[in-house]
């Protein structure tokens, strides 16, 4: 079976860089920096998110299952730099070649780690292999490649879930917890720079990888409606997950183990 890698980015202010674009005061702490770029933000579209391009890529969390193995883990601060997290997310995909998955990853999450890694000078030949060059099995990616919003290399099930209808996107938590899912526990995207700037840095790591098994566990469900998967078989990997996840016993598998009840 292709190695499937589902993956989920929380990101913070790129601080550093609204200093560096707007000459701001030195003597401004980090919290006022972010704060003038919002009020900014806010005057201009009336929301204070902030461009792509000044999303500093606080955590990746992944989900891996090749073979008979499933793994999560995350890349983050402050064991790593923004620079490193980038390049070890890409260095993934040039061992595994892997089929991503991401819930609005094409919208948000990889427009993201495009700009940041260029930024950081990160090298990543098979994520952007078009199928117009001579690496490995090049020619295949001109027909299936990580890039094109509708092949299946890079599968960003909310986007396709909505038929690539903005007005029709569904909220993961949402409809994870109408599957029967845990959905998000505790934490979402909007509180994240608040947790980061009180020191947080574990909770936030915890809240994405929860919310990248849940885009796993909606991408099994897909797979079952999709036939990819016999009724057996997602049942049985269903119960593969809460027995790996059971094995982890930390406290916040416990909290995700806890809020999903057996059907």
């Amino acid at each position: 079976m292709l190695p499937v890698l589902v993956f989920d980015i929380e990101t913070i202010p790129d601080v550093p860089g609204l200093r560096r674009l707007h000459d701001l005061d030195p003597a401004l702490s980090d919290a006022e920096v972010a704060e003038l770029a919002f009020q900014q933000r806010r005057a201009q579209n009336g929301s204070d998110f902030l461009p792509h391009y000044l999303q500093r890529v606080a955590v990746i969390s992944c989900v891996l299952r090749a073979g008979k193995d499933l793994r999560v883990w995350s890349l983050a601060e402050p064991e790593q730099s923004e620079g490193e997290i980038i390049q070890r997310f890409f260095d993934g995909i040039e061992k595994f070649t892997p089929q991503l998955v991401s819930w609005n990853g094409g919208g948000f999450d990889l427009p993201v780690l495009h700009y940041r890694g260029l930024i950081h000078g990160v090298v990543a030949p098979r994520y952007w292999d078009l199928g117009d060059g001579d690496y490995g099995d090049s020619r295949d990616f001109k027909w299936n490649n990580y890039i094109s919003r509708y092949h299946m290399r890079h599968l960003d099930l909310m986007d396709l879930l909505a038929m690539y209808q903005p007005r029709a996107n569904a909220p993961l938590d949402d409809l994870a917890k109408l599957i029967g899912f845990p959905g998000k526990l505790g934490m979402d995207g909007s509180k994240v720079w608040e947790a980061w700037s009180q020191g947080e840095i574990a909770g936030i790591r915890d809240y994405c990888e929860t919310d990248v098994m849940n885009t796993y566990l909606v991408a099994l469900r897909f797979r079952l409606m999709r036939g990819e998967m016999a009724r057996a078989e997602y049942e049985a990997e269903i119960a593969f997950v809460r027995d790996e996840l059971g094995r982890l016993d930390k406290p916040h598998w416990r909290e995700f183990l806890a809020a999903w009840p057996a059907a």
